[in-house]
């Protein structure tokens, strides 16, 4: 009985902040996507599966796949730059690795929608890439570079390439590198060491930087409002529209339940099949 009462204590504190900053919100939300819209905003108390219905007309559902067509590709660009850096990073002697990893996180230093302006500045028809490329000569007039698709895919990969780095440098870094010299003694060159060893043994921290990636990407809003244009908004723009434009919560908060039960259904999904290689399959 003691030792189930410790226990007790030890579970409340985290079961309560879960309780309160996720399940309550989340019930909340489910609560008013049932619910009926008023005309001039606002919502009554009801259910119905109008807004559900809603979020599968041509249009919304067009948006959707178009978040997920940049959630995959930011997630692809950045797993392609981040391994590479996360490796280099890693073998680096201690005081060297150290201060690259302080280069990795000054950007957490700065504020996010400050860090997505600046790229209007670097972007932009008198930005400083077509500033740099008249003044060498290669082109005769400036790009359109800025409110593209382009555009948005250099923001989200900027702005989530961290999360990529960081759990794949963690996943690295507690490699036994004896393994690796092993591998050399045996005759294997670098990229079959590579191939066998260390890209398999860092899987964990591949999946988590594809969760930690992935999904935030998804409901991005920021970043195609500022970089983007109209044929450019993400699902989160149409969510953010609906809760402080129209005024419409019930169909803004179907979305967003709508999306999280397809994710989630995606991530289950997804890690069922090729979880076991990161030693995460059994707990789903």
């Amino acid at each position: 009985m003691k030792a189930f009462s410790e226990k007790m204590t030890l579970i409340w504190p985290p079961f309560f902040w879960l309780l309160v900053l996720f399940i309550l919100p989340i019930l909340l939300i489910l609560i008013i996507s049932f619910s009926i819209s008023q005309n001039h905003g606002g919502y009554e108390l009801g259910f119905t599966l109008e807004h559900y219905a809603h979020f599968f007309d041509a249009l919304y559902f067009k948006i959707f796949l178009r978040s997920i067509g940049y959630a995959i590709s930011t997630t692809v660009l950045t797993l392609l730059i981040a391994f590479p850096m996360a490796y280099y990073i890693s073998f680096r002697e201690s005081h060297v690795k150290y201060k690259l990893m302080l280069l990795v996180l000054i950007p957490f230093w700065t504020n996010f929608l400050i860090r997505t302006f600046s790229w209007v500045n670097i972007l932009g028809y008198k930005g400083l890439i077509n500033n740099v490329l008249m003044y060498v000569g290669i082109i005769d007039s400036p790009l359109i570079l800025l409110h593209t698709s382009l555009s948005v895919n250099i923001g989200l990969v900027y702005s989530e390439l961290p999360y990529m780095i960081l759990p794949i440098l963690a996943s690295i870094d507690r490699l036994d590198k004896s393994l690796l010299e092993a591998s050399t003694d045996l005759g294997a060159n670098k990229w079959q060491t590579f191939k066998n060893i260390t890209f398999p043994l860092s899987f964990p921290g591949v999946i988590t930087g594809i969760i930690f990636v992935f999904i935030p990407t998804l409901g991005q809003f920021v970043v195609p409002d500022i970089l983007g244009g109209k044929n450019s908004y993400m699902i989160g723009n149409v969510i953010t529209n609906q809760f402080l434009v129209t005024r419409n919560w019930p169909f803004g908060s179907a979305i967003s339940i709508s999306i999280m039960v397809l994710v989630l259904i995606l991530m289950i999904y997804y890690l069922r099949n090729y979880g076991d290689r990161g030693q995460i399959k059994d707990f789903i």
